[in-house]
């Protein structure tokens, strides 16, 4: 058996040594080992073992961390860890305290930001080259960036304010014709059209290099240079597109060819302007189940090395975007006045069933959250169409004005299905769901719910149209209980007792009314016999119901999987604030004003103390409750 070369690299220097055989060997070396971990872990595949051979090339020929790599997304740099001295934690990726599934430099000194969304590296880049300058640094910064990342509207941003003279600036451009789900719009039919001439690029070069020789009026006619080569390019390839914003274009080039990556890496250090290279790579490539079927494959759960078959899960419940896409789908099958948008998301929001039966009421805009909202403003317009919104809670972030410009102002009754609200897991910090409430609430006629489980979700999402207003309805991606029992209405602004007591008086939101629960089953220990109520509606609330509530109940607990600043803890307190309720006492749980990082959901909720036990203790202690002597003593 040969020695493993992956296991004598622990930094990029020792890629020096090794010669275009040894980091093939390498590359496929590292293949196997993603596939090992992911195997177990889950995690993004697809896209990582697309860019093996990409990553090696850049530390072959860059100085990192002294030169920048900065990564649109960061979900691809599993080999960029594993040859910057984490090989040995990989292992732990994505898991409670191991290693970050994306960029994060506090992991490394090798990652310069904690990335987890499309669109950010050319204006992180920008900044950081622009800054660079100023202080008479001398390094060079590559983004690396996908072709998802330019149907992204700030990454046009930012190339429309590249300076024409900016050095050491090179954009990697790994096209594989994908990003989550299939890439959509006019700019990616450019990329799948351009063909490099070598010949035309080299006119470019020695048009500038001649020209500008001469005295005097060189640098004129040289720019006079710029515009002729670039004419004569463009008769054989759309490249001019990324020159007009004073980018020098080469490639595309075999993302997958060390020897011609390394080399043509090599060729452009020294160019005297931002430089594109376009490296055409195959999402999955390696694995056959992963390039057949690469959405599938981008992020995967726990599969069999073997087959590459996924793991059958051992809950036999679905989850909230399955029950959503299910549902959706019936709706549209039902009413033809129904469209639902989504920002790139068609396959994690379950909307697969309707983009394929009705390709003409779905729409996938692409990584634009912006524009989807904006968008479905316009088509809600004359309150035709009924518009379903379906994106990421951390996806909305992005979008905020539009929402409020174009949707709420405009009193336009567009539907957000807000997904992943809550805690991430394994995504960790970049993906946490848990902000949406705080700028949702202050919104003006904006009604916020969320179900507790699967029958909920579908009763609200039948009624949500009815309300005719701007309406979230947001939930986990988690699994839950569902039923066939008959749809039951949902009047706006109604909640819900889910179980009667008296005195204390648990108010929870959303799948967290089952923890609720099993906290007033414990209570039971202290002859304590609590409400749980579920209020459904985060805004309005039930105000009816809270008055009256709060004639026999002293004692208000609050549970939520959401910033405690911000959400139903805060909602309630100012409620009781602003009627006057003096008298009762309060408990707030929720998430810490704290980037909460990555793990299972389970891990990170006991973390965090939102466990019924721990919640139990911290009950009882806050409000001197005392333990009855009949009940069974704690464990030590």
């Amino acid at each position: 058996m040969t020695d493993s070369i992956l296991s004598h690299i622990a930094t990029p220097e020792d890629l020096q040594t090794l010669d275009f055989k040894q980091l093939t060997q390498l590359a496929a070396e590292i293949r196997q080992r993603i596939i090992e971990v992911m195997s177990v872990n889950g995690g993004h595949l697809a896209s990582n073992l697309g860019s093996i051979e990409l990553t090696l090339a850049l530390h072959k020929v860059f100085d990192s961390p002294t030169d920048k790599f900065i990564w649109d997304v960061s979900h691809q740099t599993y080999t960029h860890k594993l040859v910057t001295g984490r090989k040995e934690q990989f292992h732990t990726i994505r898991q409670h305290q191991g290693l970050c599934g994306f960029s994060h430099p506090k992991e490394s000194s090798y990652d310069h930001f904690h990335a987890g969304h499309a669109g950010t590296a050319l204006s992180l880049s920008l900044g950081v080259a622009t800054t660079r300058d100023l202080m008479g640094d001398d390094f060079y910064v590559i983004p690396i960036i996908g072709d998802a990342t330019l149907t992204c509207g700030m990454s046009l941003e930012a190339l429309n304010n590249l300076p024409k003279d900016l050095k050491k600036f090179v954009v990697i451009l790994n096209d594989n014709a994908m990003s989550i789900s299939k890439n959509v719009g006019a700019i990616t039919h450019i990329l799948s059209r351009i063909i490099s001439n070598p010949l035309t690029h080299r006119i470019h070069q020695e048009i500038d290099s001649l020209v500008s020789k001469i005295p005097s009026y060189g640098p004129a006619l040289a720019r006079q240079g710029h515009k002729i080569s670039s004419s004569i390019k463009n008769l054989v390839s759309p490249a001019v597109f990324f020159e007009h914003y004073g980018m020098s274009y080469i490639g595309p080039i075999d993302g997958h060819n060390i020897k011609d990556l390394v080399h043509a890496l090599e060729g452009l250090k020294n160019s005297s302007w931002p430089v594109l290279l376009h490296v055409l790579t195959n999402k999955g490539h390696g694995m056959p189940a992963a390039l057949e079927n690469p959405i599938s494959y981008h992020g995967v759960k726990p599969f069999h090395i073997d087959t590459g078959k996924f793991v059958v899960s051992t809950s036999s419940k679905p989850s909230f975007p399955q029950i959503f896409g299910k549902h959706l789908l019936h709706m549209a099958e039902h009413d033809p006045n129904l469209v639902a948008v989504t920002p790139a998301m068609s396959l994690g929001s379950c909307l697969d069933g309707m983009m394929q039966k009705y390709p003409d009421r779905c729409f996938d805009v692409g990584i634009a959250e912006s524009h989807a909202l904006t968008f479905s403003g316009g088509l809600a317009y004359r309150h035709k169409a009924k518009v379903l919104v379906s994106i990421y809670s951390t996806f909305l972030q992005r979008a905020l004005d539009n929402l409020y410009h174009d949707i709420c102002l405009q009193e336009l009754p567009v539907v957000l299905a807000i997904d992943r609200a809550g805690v991430a897991g394994a995504d960790g910090a970049t993906h946490n769901g848990i902000y949406d409430i705080a700028f949702l609430n202050a919104m003006p006629n904006m009604v916020i719910c969320q179900p507790r489980n699967g029958d909920l979700l579908k009763d609200l999402m039948d009624a949500a149209f009815a309300w005719e207003s701007p309406t979230a309805i947001r939930y986990p991606n988690l699994p839950t209980e569902v039923t066939d029992a008959p749809r039951k209405p949902r009047p706006l602004g109604k909640g819900e007792i889910l179980a009667e007591g008296s005195k204390l008086l648990i108010i929870a939101l959303g799948h967290m009314c089952y923890s609720a629960l099993e906290v007033r089953e414990l209570l039971k220990e202290w002859d304590v016999e609590a409400t749980v109520l579920d209020p459904i509606f985060i805004k309005p609330l039930d105000s009816d119901l809270l008055f009256d509530l709060l004639t026999k109940h002293t004692r208000i607990v609050t549970i939520e999987e959401h910033a405690l600043s911000s959400g139903l803890g805060a909602i309630i307190n100012h409620f009781l604030m602003t009627h006057s309720y003096h008298n009762i006492q309060t408990l707030n749980f929720g998430i810490p004003p704290a980037f909460i990082e990555h793990g299972s959901h389970s891990a990170i909720l006991k973390e965090l103390d939102l466990t019924p036990d721990k919640i139990t203790k911290k009950i009882t202690n806050h409000f001197g409750l005392h333990r009855l002597a009949t009940a069974i003593p704690e464990p030590s």
